[in-house]
């Protein structure tokens, strides 16, 4: 399976991983073999970018937790998130107010409880490696954001040497990062150009209104909601609210912003298109030691997989061809199996970049 732009889409291949509308439901199966009636019902729906399988790329990829886990996750989030929505109008009678206060507290116990279950999975896998770009729609960004956070988050903390009851207050904690955006009109959130000076300043308002809201409404403890306020500061001092810088920074927070940012650039918004995990790769390798804590930069790059199984890659002598088979010690440098030479079909061999040291990756392929 591979990652592709619903744009170079065609007929005839086959959705690669299930989709899901606003709601949580089935909206494409996966296996579905793609018509351009389907593909007009993902674009509809708010998608950019699907991951497919085709005759270049059949081998699959697991996601790192269960998919019914994930899904409940995400349910959970958009829960809070909506039923504060309801409580917070003003055409809401205290009666319902006081019934969707205590559904919202039951929420919050859940997804302690979902973060547990993460943890707990993830960390009997010390050496797992992350491939797997989390698909999102344009009304569903921000709850699958949530959870992407909070699991990147947890290889992060798990790689930086963090026990296990951090472990699981940092991973609720980005789960929960963004709580404050229940407080930012959507037009703001989903708008497609650059935001004004006015709306900038309301985003940047979403770090202390989300730990005051956590901190009113909930029995979270104090590390779960430090995330919440910190997660926009920047190593160097140039992020917000209060632009702390180095130690200043809870260690929680530093790992929150890492993967934070990762799953934002991997993510296509309204604004711009997604990067793929070896450019965002590249953007962290020149963003170390500036916006990110250093050390934390080396240890999550060792757990990305830039150049993941079936992606498409075009060498620099010209051959084109699949990723085959990943070094775990060279990420950067992985067995291809060759298809063509400068766009004509020759027989396959593999070649493999550990050893092909004059050989380099040039770029990704979508269309082929």
């Amino acid at each position: 399976m591979r990652l592709v732009p619903l744009s170079v889409v065609r007929e005839g291949v086959f959705l690669a991983q299930t989709l899901y509308n606003t709601n949580g439901k089935v909206l494409l199966v996966k296996g579905t073999k793609l018509t351009h009636r389907y593909i007009d019902k993902i674009r509809e729906h708010g998608f950019y970018s699907i991951y497919i399988f085709d005759r270049y790329s059949e081998q699959e990829l697991d996601d790192i937790i269960k998919p019914q886990i994930r899904r409940k996750a995400i349910n959970t989030i958009s829960n809070i998130y909506n039923n504060f929505t309801i409580v917070d109008s003003e055409n809401t009678n205290k009666f319902k107010r006081k019934k969707l206060i205590g559904k919202s507290q039951s929420n919050f116990d859940e997804i302690q409880e979902l973060a547990k279950l993460i943890v707990d999975d993830i960390f009997s896998q010390p050496k797992l490696l992350i491939s797997l770009v989390d698909i999102k729609s344009l009304d569903t960004y921000t709850y699958n954001h949530s959870v992407n956070v909070g699991i990147l988050a947890l290889t992060l903390g798990i790689g930086y040497g963090l026990n296990r009851n951090d472990l699981y207050d940092l991973t609720l904690g980005c789960m929960l990062h963004d709580v404050g955006k229940i407080f930012v009109p959507n037009e703001i959130l989903n708008k497609q150009g650059k935001l004004n000076d006015d709306e900038y300043e309301i985003i940047k308002e979403h770090c202390e209104k989300g730990y005051a809201y956590l901190r009113e409404n909930t029995d979270l403890g104090a590390k779960v909601r430090i995330i919440s306020l910190q997660h926009q500061e920047r190593y160097d001092g140039s992020g917000y609210p209060q632009g702390l810088k180095g130690k200043e920074i809870s260690i929680s927070a530093q790992i929150a912003s890492i993967a934070d940012v990762y799953d934002a650039l991997t993510s296509d918004r309204p604004y711009r298109k997604a990067l793929s995990p070896h450019e965002a790769v590249e953007y962290f390798m020149g963003s170390g030691g500036t916006f990110f804590n250093m050390n934390m930069v080396k240890s999550f790059l060792k757990r990305i997989i830039p150049f993941p199984v079936g992606t498409v890659i075009r060498l620099s002598n010209g051959f084109i061809g699949t990723v085959e088979k990943i070094n775990p010690n060279m990420l950067l440098r992985p067995v291809i199996k060759v298809l063509k030479y400068n766009n004509e079909n020759i027989s396959p061999f593999l070649c493999n970049l550990a050893k092909e040291k004059n050989i380099v990756i040039k770029n990704v392929v979508y269309d082929i």
